[in-house]
């Protein structure tokens, strides 16, 4: 049998299984343990470069080097608001542009980071949606967006990131295998050891692949771009909701709690006329029996060419769901100033 790295092109050695790696270590007579001291470099050290890898030989590195690459992503640019958010423009081996953001907190830093390069789903309130899709982000470009955004989290806050939030660029649930397997080596021992439960899941709300999550009983935390709970008016901001309607977002997320136990959080934009009333405040209330949930309303971020407008109802919208004994808390813009705040990501 001709072993599969015989004719193996040059290829992202993080591509491989570690049973490909296995194999391709003992036919070039290459120790085991050679393998735990390159992950090493690669996810705890973030090494792009295998001449860089010290502890393993030079032979070794110049074998590897022959076989492989590491197609790491870097920093493009970076933007700075007066609030001190900072926003990322990464550029990825293909050209390709994506953004990610550092958001800090008067005890915190939250990473928001993407996991597609552009947006298939065309909300009108989001920005993104007008890139269009370009392609689903691998495993480990993810991963490494994540890496750099620590890096950069210890330098500008002196501090490592607390949180990590996929509320960037693109759907995770169109991207699944990628978007759980960098979830996977993010919070594992072997990458950067973060809690789960420093992890939240952003997405436009996927009965079907919701269900995967809870069938798969997933530990990290899941936020539903809710944004209205009456099917008409969900339709017209969110397209999605034609195909994917209330009724069956509401059965998937009884099950992924009961899968789970995990509360579930609605985030939902308050828009002018739109979703801010009191017949809005009601239906979001009787969503919300669902199941344990918290709800985070997000002031609306201008967009270039959308007609939407920031709610002057807030107030009394929070009041009526708190009144319910609802958790709900305001988020307020960050970033804004940068077109780094929620749903500006446009690469620009």
């Amino acid at each position: 049998m001709i072993p599969i790295f015989a004719s193996m092109k040059k290829k992202d050695i993080r591509d491989l299984s570690l049973e490909e790696l296995e194999e391709f270590f003992l036919h070039h007579k290459i120790k085991k343990f050679r393998i735990k001291q390159l992950n090493n470099w690669i996810w705890k050290k973030g090494s792009t470069s295998f001449s860089l890898m010290t502890s393993l030989s030079k032979d070794i590195r110049n074998l590897l080097t022959d076989h492989f690459t590491i197609n790491a992503i870097s920093i493009d640019r970076k933007l700075k608001s007066v609030d001190g958010t900072i926003k990322y423009s990464f550029i990825l081996q293909d050209k390709n542009l994506i953004e990610g953001v550092l958001i800090p907190s008067r005890d915190r830093v939250t990473a928001c980071v993407s996991s597609q390069s552009g947006c298939s789903l065309n909300c009108s309130f989001c920005a993104t949606g007008t890139l269009k899709l370009k392609r689903n982000l691998t495993y480990y470009e993810i991963y490494d967006q994540v890496y750099l955004l620590n890096e950069q989290c210890k330098k500008y806050f002196n501090k490592p990131l607390s949180n990590i939030v996929y509320m960037g660029m693109g759907e995770p649930l169109l991207n699944y295998n990628n978007v759980l397997n960098s979830i996977e080596k993010i919070t594992s021992s072997e990458g950067m050891g973060i809690s789960n439960q420093r992890v939240t899941l952003s997405t436009v709300g996927l009965p079907k692949m919701i269900t995967k999550l809870a069938d798969k009983e997933v530990k990290f935390n899941l936020a539903v771009s809710l944004h209205s709970a009456i099917n008409e008016t969900r339709s017209k901001i969110m397209s999605i909701n034609d195909s994917q309607d209330l009724l069956k977002l509401k059965k998937s997320i009884s099950y992924f709690y009961e899968k789970t136990k995990t509360r579930i959080t609605y985030e939902y934009i308050l828009l002018e006329g739109v979703n801010d009333d009191l017949h809005s405040a009601k239906k979001l209330a009787d969503f919300c029996k669902t199941s344990p949930c918290k709800i985070n309303l997000i002031e609306y971020n201008i967009v270039k060419g959308s007609s939407f407008k920031k709610s002057s109802n807030t107030k009394q919208f929070m009041s009526f769901l708190r009144n319910k004994n609802l958790i709900v808390n305001l988020r307020k813009s960050k970033g804004e100033d940068i077109n780094a705040a929620c749903g500006q990501l446009i690469n620009n």
